[in-house]
């Protein structure tokens, strides 16, 4: 059967006190409407439409255009948001399953293995539950006495006896398209009888079980699956238990994370097995890092690691770093950076715009940008590639094996030439030819200094 998939992306979230819609709040690098379609993907869902209202425009900007999208003009509640886009399947034979905005944590498998259910029960309505340790406020999954699924109580219609029920609802439904189309009819042609004076479609269940559908619940292995982002605390949980699996996933695939839960890893990074990361790592956005490299307490966003480099107490942003390279500590890579093969960019030392070849080192307090540089080229302490002038940035080329002193000023445009050495304290402002010695430092002047003791 085909299967498609909707996301509910409406709300404007008041609690979570921001100008942007709750489904744009960001968790592991990502915002929450993204993380969900990602899901759906994953799962082998490839037609997603998204219900917005809220800043529309700013929500279908993010989320992409892949997703086919219909305007909630206003929230009158999930059966209304629905019904909002009823033509992406009321004319057409298929599942379609229904996902909360703000609940990044449904994850691909889980999605797949609700379908199979879906499938295998020939299924009108299933909906996706979980059983919680406390299901505090959420509504709960009735069961009868042969475990059959009859209806959803909330909370404040609950009983005492069934309070105590566990298993609660997580808010994803997966619904026969003739079973969805025929409940949305009927909840939506009369006005609704709650407080809230919304359209809710849980009541779908109760409406397709008395016309003798087949309903279901399907609970989920992971407990997770219940939990949306409703305020900046819940955020912080759903990130928390994001970032737990994502670390478990590296960790069984090979990667050494020494204490998961001071790593901050987001969900798009992949790090190959045999890499080491130590407490106080946080690695961002698309980044790429290969095998047997070792990190220690260093922030990376968008770049791209071979393998067996070293990293220690360093900011590596937009970067390129091949094979065996040392960085740090403290150094900072900065956009555009690029080192090749068992180079060094040391303490304090900073780098952008810049190709590092292959053995070059950049020990420690020196500021390399917009160069080229050659291989096995060695930087003393304090030198400089001056390439702006207060109005454009200048390049700065340097050849194999040359050599730049402590100190040392190199004054861009400017080639230094290969196995050229450059004294220490000279500020160079002229091309420098191939094996040649500079050295371009002031007069010095000498005066009697007169000691005035108090």
């Amino acid at each position: 059967m085909i299967v498609k998939a909707v996301i509910l992306a409406g709300g404007k979230g008041k609690r979570m006190k921001s100008e942007l819609p709750k489904v744009l709040s960001t968790i592991c690098g990502d915002t929450l409407i993204r993380h969900v379609a990602a899901n759906i993907r994953e799962a082998g869902i490839g037609d997603i439409a998204a219900v917005t209202g809220y800043k529309s425009e700013l929500v279908r900007g993010n989320a992409g255009d892949e997703l086919e999208y219909f305007l909630q003009e206003e929230q009158l509640g999930t059966a209304h948001a629905l019904n909002c886009a009823r033509s992406f399947f009321e004319n057409e034979n298929c599942a379609v399953i229904v996902l909360c905005g703000d609940a990044p944590l449904v994850s691909g498998e889980t999605i797949r293995e609700l379908v199979s259910f879906f499938e295998d029960n020939e299924a009108d309505i299933c909906v996706l539950s979980a059983v919680l340790p406390d299901p505090a406020g959420y509504g709960r999954i009735i069961r009868d006495t042969n475990g059959n699924f009859e209806r959803i109580v909330e909370k404040r219609d609950a009983t005492p006896q069934q309070i105590l029920i566990s298993e609660v609802n997580s808010g994803t439904i997966i619904f026969r398209s003739a079973a969805l189309t025929a409940a949305l009819d009927e909840i939506m042609s009369h006005k609704p009888q709650n407080a809230q004076g919304e359209y809710y479609l849980t009541d779908t269940i109760e409406i397709t079980a008395a016309r003798g559908g087949k309903v279901f619940a399907f609970c989920a292995k992971d407990p997770n699956v219940v939990m949306g982002a409703n305020d900046r605390y819940e955020l912080s949980l759903c990130e928390r238990a994001m970032r737990e699996s994502i670390n478990k996933r590296l960790m069984l695939d090979g990667v050494r994370i020494i204490d998961p839960a001071s790593t901050y890893i987001d969900r798009h990074v992949q790090i190959g097995e045999g890499t080491v990361i130590y407490p106080g790592t946080i690695i961002q956005g698309t980044t790429t890092i290969g095998r047997n490299n070792t990190l220690y307490s260093s922030r990376i966003e968008d770049s791209e690691i071979g393998d067996a480099n070293l990293i220690d107490s360093s900011v590596i942003e937009s970067s390129r770093i091949g094979d065996e390279n040392n960085v740090g500590p403290f150094a900072h890579l900065r956009k555009d950076t690029v080192l090749t093969t068992g180079t060094k960019v040391g303490s304090f030392s900073e780098t952008k715009a810049s190709v590092i070849g292959k053995g070059t080192k950049v020990p420690h307090l020196t500021y390399v940008g917009d160069a080229q540089v050659g291989e096995r080229v060695n930087f003393g302490c304090g030198s400089v590639t001056a390439n702006y002038d207060g109005n454009k940035k200048h390049p700065t080329v340097i050849k194999d094996d040359a050599f730049i002193g402590c100190n040392v000023n190199l004054i861009a445009p400017i080639t230094v030439g290969s196995s050229s050495y450059i004294a220490a304290g000279s500020s160079v402002s002229r091309d420098v030819p191939d094996g040649t010695l500079v050295i371009e430092r002031s007069k010095r002047l000498e005066h009697k200094a007169k000691i005035i003791k108090k």
